[in-house]
């Protein structure tokens, strides 16, 4: 598109958040995959912020035909105050959009990203959510399924400057400095054995005491059969 058309609009200095602008990425499951970013633009920062208003203004006009003439009252506009609250639930944007505004440009088309010299960035790690650059976009107007609104289509990036990673990123420093890496040595000194507790005595239990027949009654020699129970073979 054109660098002159009035929805073109090529930033200041801004941080990316979210970037996946070498593998296209889908949000949810049934989504299409697409190139993206998330673009935080400094509130300090008023000539960006002055042309993305203008672009927005511009493609509400360009949308007018695709809305049945007209511009509708209410449209979803993609960009965000990052102070405020996030439109899909709610809550407060993340810390780091403090200060910021905030939109997402994507594309189906994989952008250009280059450096500070305009050269093509191959290693993939160098860009990464929380690295500072800037960003070549082109606001639309869309009208998808009854819902009518002003997205932000992904043309180039550029890097300018390393940032402190958002999410779980870490670095190499920070993860391997403090120099060389020395194995620990093993240890092949003597070691004194544990020294048993000592045993202490137990009195024995008592075997319990065995069964025996008791013994049978003695007979009276004197005894009369048929008296006192005694009968006699």
């Amino acid at each position: 598109m054109a660098a002159n058309n009035l929805t073109h609009v090529v930033t200041g200095k801004v941080r990316f958040s979210y970037m996946h602008v070498f593998q296209p990425y889908a949000q949810q499951p049934n989504q299409e995959a697409k190139y993206s970013t998330t673009v935080l633009v400094p509130k300090s920062d008023m000539q960006t912020k002055a042309l993305i208003d203008t672009a927005i203004e511009a493609a509400k006009q360009a949308g007018a035909p695709k809305w049945g003439g007209a511009i509708p009252p209410v449209l979803a506009i993609c960009i965000h105050d990052g102070d405020g609250p996030r439109p899909s639930d709610g809550m407060p944007f993340g810390e780091e959009c403090r200060g910021h505004w905030v939109f997402t440009a994507s594309s189906k088309q994989p952008p250009k990203v280059v450096d500070a010299q305009l050269q093509p960035i191959m290693d993939q790690n160098d860009v990464y959510s929380g690295c500072y650059g800037r960003v070549s976009v082109d606001f639309f107007p869309y009208n998808s399924n009854g819902k009518k609104g002003v997205g932000c289509g992904l043309q180039n990036v550029q890097k300018l400057a390393d940032g402190d990673p958002l999410g779980n990123r870490t670095s190499a420093e920070d993860d391997f400095g403090g120099g060389a890496y020395v194995p620990p040595q093993p240890n092949y000194g003597y070691q004194q054995p544990q020294q048993m507790p000592p045993a202490t005595y137990q009195q024995p239990q008592a075997a319990p005491p065995s069964y025996q027949q008791p013994a049978a009654p003695a007979v009276n020699p004197f005894a009369v059969p048929g008296q006192n129970g005694y009968f006699g073979q």
